[in-house]
């Protein structure tokens, strides 16, 4: 494999989960001669300063993305427009704008009338991610064996995709290239559904309590505690889920909203559907959707995507920290 960098300088603007750890593979694997990151928040690039994840720290955007051959945006899609307006006067001839989004086609239509013309964007999706936030949660090899899903238009320079598509190889991804609508499609059902449904779980759970105490008698009520004490498996997946950044799923489901609410119908029927066959004690068809979901999950694990991160720190230098 090529060890040669990629990049002269690459800027990483917002250094969460996914931005901080983008810088760490960047830097482990030598793809850049300089990695600068920028984020609105100074406690966070004080941390990424502290835990030495890139090559230098910058209050001002402008400075951060000055003679930058890649942007990456990896801050709440619902503040693109903004964000890249304050750098657009900082951007080099022939610079590659990326992202690490969820939802695409919002990302076309607000970026596409900002760029300069002598720019390029292409917008990714790295599938990966845990409930953590903030520098300190990244680590480097977040990106091994998951996808990354780049949603180009067909007019966009086939270097800079290419380029892009090298980075996310070499941070240990494999790649696919799919259309911005299609990406949104399946992102809506694949992440985004599970995420509103974990919070809605998570948030009737924290209601309990105070639902039924109009409800029930006292010693009936099935308090907050209980649910945290007795918390099961599924139940504790869930609040995994729904411990993820609230400003970024607030931003997916507003920008992605067309695709949601389609899965979100389809889903609600199916329940409608399930809520039926427990009235009626048709065991048959629930043991036959058991049946059928199973070998989804059984797919999924044999696909490697069943999750299991291990955590390894790699420096510049290829040993462990």
């Amino acid at each position: 494999m090529n060890k040669n960098p990629i990049f002269k300088r690459v800027a990483i603007i917002g250094i969460g989960l996914i931005g901080s750890s983008l810088s760490r593979a960047i830097k482990a694997n030598r793809l850049a001669t300089h990695v600068a990151v920028h984020d609105i928040s100074l406690d966070a690039l004080e941390m990424a300063e502290k835990l030495s994840i890139a090559d230098s720290y910058h209050e001002k955007i402008s400075d951060a993305v000055l003679d930058s051959d890649l942007i990456v945006l990896a801050i709440p899609v619902r503040v693109y427009g903004k964000t890249v307006s304050a750098m657009v006067s900082s951007l080099s001839s022939g610079a590659i704008l990326t992202d690490v989004g969820s939802v695409k086609e919002e990302v076309i239509r607000v970026l596409k009338p900002i760029l300069p013309p002598n720019t390029y964007l292409v917008p990714g999706h790295p599938v990966a991610g845990t409930e953590h936030s903030g520098p300190e949660s990244g680590f480097s090899n977040l990106f091994q064996d998951r996808w990354a899903i780049l949603t180009p238009e067909p007019e966009t320079d086939k270097n800079a995709i290419q380029i892009v598509k090298e980075m996310w190889h070499r941070v240990g991804s494999d790649v696919e290239i799919m259309e911005a609508s299609h990406h949104d499609r399946v992102l809506a059902i694949t992440s985004h559904l599970p995420h509103l449904i974990a919070y809605t779980i998570v948030a009737t759970a924290a209601d309990l309590e105070n639902q039924l105490k109009t409800e029930k008698a006292d010693e009936d009520m099935v308090t907050t505690a209980e649910v945290i004490k007795y918390s099961a498996g599924g139940f504790r997946d869930f609040t995994r889920i729904a411990g993820s950044d609230p400003v970024m799923w607030r931003d997916v489901f507003l920008s992605n909203k067309e695709a949601v609410l389609e899965m979100l119908g389809r889903f609600t029927e199916d329940l409608s559907a399930l809520q039926k066959a427990i009235r009626w004690e048709d065991g048959d068809q629930l043991e036959a959707l058991f049946t059928r979901t199973r070998s989804i999950r059984r797919s999924v694990v044999e696909a490697g995507q069943a999750g299991g991160f291990q955590y390894t720190e790699v420096s510049s230098d290829k040993s462990e920290i």
